[in-house]
């Protein structure tokens, strides 16, 4: 197993992507700035250079962990200790016999889904909570990155 860094680029570039769609006044962007009290009428303009690509890097990060969620074959190598060279010989023919299985978008934006669901969802919400943000932020916020887990973890399961 090596790392596709390409995929992870990739599925770190669609999180912009979707985010230009998701925050968009017309889809979920009037409400997230209702909700959050951002006029972007009032106020310094924002370094969007410097937040995109700040960005860009945090969803490289998760891209590198998702990709340990979604290809189950990562969990094969971690079962011999990630030493390939000094690996038994069923560690050979298990990646034989299954080394491209249930490697797919829709396999990995389901394993996407769920950490977004189970992971993200919660995280966001917890902090929501103590920043007293509404439910409609949270709901946002949260299923901004449920999209986003969805198609990283596609992108990144499909990408062989």
């Amino acid at each position: 197993m090596e790392i596709n860094f390409l995929a992870l680029l990739l599925a770190a570039l669609s999180t912009l992507v979707v985010g230009f769609i998701w925050y968009n006044p017309k889809v979920f962007g009037t409400i997230w700035m209702k909700e959050t009290g951002i006029n972007p009428e009032e106020g310094e303009k924002p370094n969007m250079i410097l937040i995109f690509g700040v960005s860009l890097l945090y969803a490289f990060f998760i891209a590198f962990v998702l990709q340990m969620l979604t290809i189950h074959q990562f969990g094969a190598l971690g079962l011999i200790g990630g030493d390939i060279p000094n690996a038994k010989p069923s560690y050979a023919a298990f990646m034989a016999d299954y080394g491209d299985v249930f490697r797919t978008f829709k396999h990995g934006a389901l394993h996407g889904t769920m950490t977004g669901l189970f992971l993200a969802l919660p995280v966001i919400g917890t902090n929501a909570l103590y920043e007293k943000r509404s439910f409609k932020y949270t709901l946002v916020t949260g299923g901004f990155w449920i999209v986003c887990f969805a198609i990283m973890g596609g992108i990144i399961c499909a990408m062989k």
